[in-house]
């Protein structure tokens, strides 16, 4: 077992992590304007600093926050005037059909996925989510890091209207200069960026809605929902499976973990009670970026010691940049774009790869908790004995023995169909890569033979023989399309492909529009003479002009 931890005289405890802000239930305009006007470079709330500031009636704050509000009211007012209003709905409607489309999933890809559509003439459009208002998405729950840890530059949500973009809003806030200074985007700045983008195009989200079944009905579907606790039948035209890393299989957690009550263990995608952490000893299994996210967040909690354990000899991570040097621009968002084009060959071997290596940390989630004596990191160590003695976990492995009051799970997410409820009617019937491909000898990997083979436009495609092609009516924009399109779909660097799947939606809903019987009596239909009154008109209107 080794060991590492940061040695100091006069350790610096660090910065306790921003409370994020408290979501509203219902999210209007001027309560939003409100709430934006609270923002500063970092994306925080900086309440309590304009206090500090301000003049003891408070008109300073005032005058600040209005004039924050301000300049977003007048950026929301550009992007809807330069935005055109929205093409009208082509779609032929069918009395038997609730929605054309339904997204489950109401955070970053959901509602751009939604606006991807609006503006593409598609309607009838319905945004579900299981979370409370304000908690869709990740970004004010479970994701941890005080910065994105894609670059700021990558492409976002805006589908090439620079004044939807996340440098557009933030300029609007704190200027361009502010924009330059960030090395990526704040967490918290980021989530206040998507409400400003819900807000601006108008997408509402059916929150508190959770799908508990698919069920094909010819080539239609009726969804199985709970809304509000109430079970409702839904029918639609498309699904769009927008639910995140959890939405394939969702947490891989350790059997031995699973074997303990669960008050005594969590894994990072679920919330944790980091409050009550305060002078407790706590486990991390795992040392990717969200195990070194949690950490941070219970040694800033107050934890006495947590002991990160990595079955690796070492932590990965970027070569920092050189001071003064600029972005390095690899390019790789128009490339992966073009991933699906790749043989099936290249796309395994690109995931096997992928698989091997070993995921980076970024140099800042390290130094966070490297300012903490109390944070142990345990290289080329595990345990999987694990028991519940006096209140707290005792864990054995090869390296020795320890005792924890809690223990995380910083252990990823597995992709698995048949572990997702609300597939289980169907998922017997969906294509996987192992369906499809053949690896060579070598190239196995157990893990990727149960992706999806997905088709161009994300959508499901059946088994040979099933004949479910009601399957290619559902479109899965979450984790298990990582192998089909080579990036973690639904995150980030994955908002380049929303308008693919936006077109492919649009498309199928098009062609089946055509109604051939329809069309053969209009084209063969006799020309029909044009009323005459207007050349009438004109022409009598040119006489009395010559008569005068």
């Amino acid at each position: 077992m080794t060991e590492k931890r940061k040695q100091t005289s006069e350790p610096d405890r660090g910065t306790p992590m921003p409370e994020p802000h408290e979501a509203p239930q219902q999210i209007d305009r001027r309560g939003f304007f409100r709430g934006a006007a609270m923002l500063t470079v970092g994306g925080f709330s900086t309440r309590a600093g304009l206090a500090q500031t301000s003049a003891a009636d408070g008109s300073p704050v005032d005058a600040e926050r209005a004039d924050t509000a301000g300049l977003l009211e007048a950026q929301m007012q550009r992007a809807q005037r330069w935005g055109g209003r929205d093409p009208a709905d082509w779609v032929r409607p069918r009395p038997d059909v609730d929605h054309n489309v339904v997204i489950v999933g109401g955070g970053q890809s959901g509602i751009a996925i939604a606006y991807g559509l609006k503006r593409k003439g598609v309607g009838r459009v319905e945004v579900i989510d299981r979370a409370e208002p304000g908690q869709a998405g990740i970004w004010r729950t479970t994701a941890r890091m005080h910065q994105l840890r894609t670059p700021k530059s990558l492409a976002g949500p805006e589908q090439e209207n620079p004044i939807l973009s996340f440098q557009a809003w933030y300029e609007t806030l704190n200027g361009p200069d502010a924009y330059d200074a960030l090395d990526r985007i704040p967490t918290l700045a980021w989530a206040d960026y998507l409400d400003w983008y819900q807000q601006v195009n108008g997408i509402s989200v059916r929150y508190r809605t959770r799908l508990l079944e698919i069920e094909p009905q010819g080539d239609l579907l009726r969804l199985h929902l709970d809304s509000e606790g109430e079970r409702r039948v839904e029918t639609t035209r498309k699904l769009v499976l927008a639910n995140g890393y959890a939405g394939a299989g969702g947490p891989n957690v350790p059997g031995f973990l699973r074997s303990l009550p669960s008050e005594f263990w969590t894994h990072t995608a679920s919330p944790i009670r980091f409050d009550t952490f305060g002078g407790k000893v706590v486990g991390i299994v795992g040392a990717g970026s969200s195990a070194f996210d949690a950490a941070a967040v219970a040694l800033e909690s107050g934890a006495a010691e947590v002991h990160m354990f990595n079955r690796r000899p070492y932590v990965g991570y970027p070569a920092p940049r050189q001071p003064g040097s600029p972005p390095v621009d690899r390019g790789h968002a128009n490339v992966l774009a073009m991933s699906y084009e790749l043989p099936d060959a290249v796309r395994w071997r690109n995931f096997v790869a992928r698989d091997r290596r070993v995921a980076t940390v970024p140099p800042d989630s390290i130094q966070r908790v490297m300012v903490f004596d109390g944070f142990r990191l345990h290289l080329e160590s595990s345990f999987s004995d694990v028991a519940v003695s006096d209140g707290r976990v005792v864990a054995n492995g090869p390296g020795g023995s320890w005792q924890f009051d809690h223990v995380i799970a910083g252990t990823g997410y597995r992709i698995d169909l048949s572990a997702q409820p609300e597939l289980a009617g169907i998922n017997e019937s969906i294509a996987l890569w192992r369906d499809r491909y053949e690896p060579e000898s070598g190239e196995d990997n157990a893990a990727g033979a149960i992706y999806p083979y997905l088709g161009a436009g994300f959508e499901f495609l059946p088994r040979e023989g099933t004949g479910e092609d009601y399957l290619r009516n559902i479109h899965c924009f979450n984790l298990s399309g990582m192998l089909s399109f080579g990036k973690p779909v639904g995150d980030i660097p994955s908002t380049q492909d929303h308008p693919r799947l936006v077109s492919a939606i649009a498309r199928d809903l098009y062609v089946e529009s055509v109604d051939t019987a329809t069309h053969r009596r209009f084209i063969n239909a006799p020309a029909v003479a044009p009323d005459p009154a207007p050349y009438q008109r004109a022409l009598q209107q040119r006489r009395a002009q010559e008569a005068a």
